[in-house]
């Protein structure tokens, strides 16, 4: 490997063959070295490639500032999530979590503690996620003895939701969650109930309440398959239920200026009957 450029004692930047840049990381592998000489392969720690341009550059800067040893505990997170997720994850994850964690720590060390107001939603919401990133601080914890509270983990289960997101950011996952939030709390107070966050119900319920706030935050209009002979005969079957999307209708065209289509008040409806009645009859 030849250093194109070199970040600090630790990381480089080298290019393939293709001219595609790689961010290399190493214990000492550039110290007393510079652009043009070679890096001993056996001493590379990691590669990093991120296909986009724009985040490649911020993950350079963020490096250049980051201990390596918080980049390989960040490296050892994400592996974990690809593996217990079984899927890939958006390469910008590296980056925001690489910054979150990082800060987060060094908060923590300075006696600094920031609450999160959505702990709650997050763990209902994102329970998959949410269990991610509470092994996430287990690791922190064996690395760094550092022990880091909830609140953090409900950050970092925000991380792999937008990782999990192609087109998404965090300030647009955010959004997602809080439209989730709001509905649910509409639901909620309309039948007096807390859900049963355990099953199978509520987590089709929310399921369709994520998909449903992403095609709102996205701007995705959803598309009416003019089954309107349907919604009627919903409509008279669950009528308290109804009653409620209604509700829902009415604030999310006030608050966000978007019009519910006549299937997505038909699949709401079912779901919100589904959640609050039959776990009721269970």
């Amino acid at each position: 490997m030849v250093i194109d450029r070199v970040l600090n004692n630790n990381v480089v930047i080298i290019k393939d063959k293709k001219g595609i840049e790689k961010v290399v990381c190493g214990k000492g592998i550039a110290f007393k070295k510079k652009a043009g000489e070679k890096i001993d392969e056996k001493e590379v720690n990691k590669v990093f490639v991120l296909q986009d341009q724009i985040q490649n550059k911020r993950f350079q800067e963020l490096v250049f500032e980051i201990p390596l040893e918080y980049l390989e505990a960040v490296d050892e997170i994400i592996e974990m999530f690809k593996l217990e997720l079984g899927k890939k994850l958006n390469d910008t994850i590296y980056i925001s979590l690489s910054d979150h964690i990082y800060t987060a720590i060094q908060r923590f060390l300075e006696g600094i503690t920031i609450t999160n107001s959505m702990l709650w939603d997050i763990k209902r919401f994102y329970e998959l996620e949410f269990g991610l990133a509470l092994k996430a601080l287990n690791i922190i914890k064996q690395r760094f003895q550092v022990e880091l509270l909830e609140d953090e983990a409900a950050f970092i289960a925000l991380h792999i939701v937008n990782a999990e997101m192609d087109e998404s950011n965090i300030k647009q996952t955010l959004e997602v969650t809080k439209i989730m939030q709001e509905i649910s709390n509409i639901v909620k107070y309309y039948f007096s109930v807390e859900f049963d966050i355990d099953s199978v119900y509520y987590y089709r319920y929310i399921t369709h309440l994520k998909f449903f706030a992403q095609r709102l935050v996205f701007n995705k209009t959803f598309k009416d398959s003019n089954d309107d002979g349907l919604l009627e005969v919903v409509k008279m079957k669950y009528q308290t239920s109804y009653k409620c999307v209604e509700r829902i209708t009415e604030f999310i065209l006030r608050k966000y200026k978007y019009e519910l289509s006549n299937e997505e008040k038909l699949y709401l409806t079912i779901h919100i009957e589904r959640v609050i009645y039959k776990n009721q009859n269970k």
